[in-house]
């Protein structure tokens, strides 16, 4: 959406990804439209070298190695900005590499059913936080580009609000090879979710945490549903990863909410279960 706006963009991605773009384009199939855009394509991490705006777009699973590759690449006062699931991706950043990342809250169902496409299924907005120079400035630039973009003086709960989507829906839609509207409309899976919704809840109330909401749990339970509504057709990222045969992001997201759970004191069985079978399922319990 960037490059199709006007903006210098340079996307970095596998072989086969940079070979298609550098031969046809990318071509975008949305909701809203269909077309072929130009943009340059590349494989190797120099090519940040004198970007102002790095978007660090790595599975989680990535983050520390991908950190300290560009972090002596990184032109000076250039901001990277975490497009990621999960709700501690700026301190694993920092930690690797002494990066201060911008966090920022990605919505959108799309998935690349081949190298050089993108099938766009649901949504497509982004929120960054808390309100300054810097996230207006960013903010500014993906509403030139058509991107929706809200700005949230509570970013942690922003990022938790969707780690609580993440949690409802993305291992029951792998485990389940179902996508999001079939789980919506099986009373079974809206129990699962529900119960993953009050674990994750319950464990942000325990950090004193509080999701933007999300502080009625029945609202909670809405906003997946809506959620599971708006992207019907879309299997989550985990499910793409899993059918790919790839790791999947589940230490982020459910394992993440089992883990913290257990810190705290606070008991997370659904999610500990659906955590525990998408490792298993993908061959690294």
């Amino acid at each position: 959406m960037l490059a199709r706006a006007g903006a210098p963009v340079v996307m970095i991605g596998r072989p086969a990804f940079v070979e298609a773009v550098k031969k046809n384009g990318l071509f975008l199939d949305t909701l809203q439209f269909q077309e072929r855009v130009r943009v340059e394509a590349a494989t190797d991490l120099s090519t940040i070298r004198g970007a102002e705006i790095v978007l660090f777009c790595v599975k989680t699973t990535d983050n520390a190695a991908t950190a300290r590759a560009i972090a002596p690449l990184l032109a000076p006062g250039a901001l990277v900005v975490s497009f990621q699931n999960g709700v501690d991706n700026v301190e694993q950043i920092r930690a690797a590499a002494g990066i201060e990342a911008l966090p920022a809250v990605v919505y959108v169902a799309a998935s690349v059913p081949e190298p050089g496409l993108v099938k766009h299924v649901g949504r497509g907005d982004l929120v960054f936080g808390p309100r300054n120079d810097t996230t207006e400035r960013v903010a500014s630039l993906f509403e030139r580009a058509g991107v929706p973009c809200r700005i949230s003086e509570n970013i942690v709960g922003e990022l938790w609000t969707k780690l609580t989507w993440n949690c409802a829906l993305n291992a029951v839609s792998a485990l389940g090879k179902a996508k999001y509207g079939q789980i919506a409309a099986s009373d079974d899976a809206r129990r699962v979710v529900e119960t993953a919704v009050h674990e994750v809840l319950a464990v942000a109330r325990a950090a004193d945490i509080h999701p933007p909401g999300l502080e009625d749990p029945k609202s909670a339970l809405a906003g997946a549903f809506k959620i599971a509504g708006q992207m019907a057709e879309a299997l989550s990222s985990t499910a793409q990863d899993m059918n790919r045969g790839k790791r999947t992001e589940i230490d982020s997201l459910n394992g993440y909410v089992s883990r913290r759970g257990a810190e705290l004191g606070v008991s997370t069985p659904v999610n500990h279960a659906l955590y525990a079978l998408v490792k298993l399922a993908e061959g690294r319990s």
